[in-house]
């Protein structure tokens, strides 16, 4: 299967991150949250880099002159390099793909843990450190929801995974056998 150019970029920014040093994935991830922040206030930018009109070397030009010397020389770099190869419109993909990397590589976790009530702190902890525990991560980014149509229990998202231990589905289970069941 042919990679995405997300991931190819997303690739080789964190190989180049990696071969820099132990923490230079981590601050580039930094940075690169920090960066995509500054673009999303100024959305005419992007529409400035993906202005079909506009030569490249005067959008190489434009991003020399906003971030040099207030973003590292790598990221600057990487900038420049998308931009020459007209793959800013990928720009927010790549650093997308990135950060899993890294994630991936520090082993830092997402999950979605919904519950029919607000969970206490401690349980909330509870349910962080099992989750570490069973899944041999190192942390857990958790997004916590309530739905009251769950009626008991709580459902559990890591990836494409999905444990369901809600009192609605065993009700679901329950309802589908007896219907299931002929009476004679």
């Amino acid at each position: 299967m042919a990679k995405l150019v997300s991931q190819i970029y997303g690739e080789a920014l964190f190989g180049a991150a990696m071969e820099a040093g132990q923490d230079k994935p981590l601050e580039l991830l930094n940075e690169i949250a920090q960066l995509q922040q500054i673009l999303g206030d100024f959305p005419e930018f992007d529409a400035l880099m993906e202005h079909p009109g506009l030569p490249k070397q005067e959008k190489l030009a434009v991003v020399t002159n906003c971030f040099q010397g207030k973003i590292s020389p790598e990221l600057l770099q990487f900038l420049k390099l998308v931009i020459s190869k007209e793959r800013y419109k990928d720009l927010n993909a790549i650093f997308g793909d990135y950060t899993q990397r890294v994630k991936d590589h520090l082993k830092i976790g997402k999950a979605s843990v919904t519950t029919a009530l607000e969970l206490t702190s401690t349980q909330k902890e509870q349910v962080r450190a099992r989750l570490l525990e069973t899944t041999g991560l190192q942390e857990m980014e958790i997004v916590y929801e309530v739905d009251p149509a769950l009626i008991g229990g709580m459902v559990i998202r890591i990836a494409d995974r999905v444990v369901d231990s809600s009192l609605r589905l065993h009700l679901d289970q329950m309802k589908k056998k007896l219907l299931q069941t002929k009476l004679g």
